[in-house]
């Protein structure tokens, strides 16, 4: 790749495969939250493989204490204060919809915190503002970090 081109990995998906740009303004928060868990787990496991080669379990086993609704919903306490106004109304709208699937081995509240940080992260994705993403998804990571 020559120096200064940027390469737009969702933009290659999306042209590749010749996928339409989606409505995200008419997409159910479950969709943004579906995509939204799809993108965190990426950084996460990207994040978890980059501190060095481990057994399988091992990373797994750190991977899932990012990803769990109980992990989310602390990040998003904190991240909260950092969000615009449209940020704010994608994660609660994300939070407050009901989910076909129960929360597993976690509180309602986590589970539903948890949801519309996916959410919200999903939409981010999906506009194309990836810095902003990777913006509030090092303060969360941050906040967890101190917590420990």
């Amino acid at each position: 790749m020559e120096k200064g081109m940027t390469f737009e990995f969702y933009e290659h998906i999306r042209d590749v495969l010749e996928i339409p740009e989606p409505d995200t303004d008419s997409c159910s928060p479950l969709v943004l939250a579906y995509i939204g868990d799809c993108i965190y787990d990426l950084i996460i496991k990207s994040m978890v493989v980059g501190r060095g080669i481990k057994q399988v379990q091992r990373l797994h086993e750190e991977t899932s204490s990012y990803v769990q609704a109980s992990a989310q919903s602390q990040m998003m306490r904190t991240m909260q204060q950092h969000l615009t106004e449209e940020e704010h109304a994608i994660y609660r709208r994300g939070r407050n919809t009901r989910s076909v699937s129960a929360a597993k081995n976690q509180t309602i509240t986590d589970y539903r915190r948890a949801t519309g940080f996916e959410a919200l992260l999903g939409y981010l994705f999906l506009k194309k503002r990836y810095a902003r993403l990777m913006e509030i998804v090092k303060i969360g990571l941050d906040s967890l970090e101190k917590k420990e």
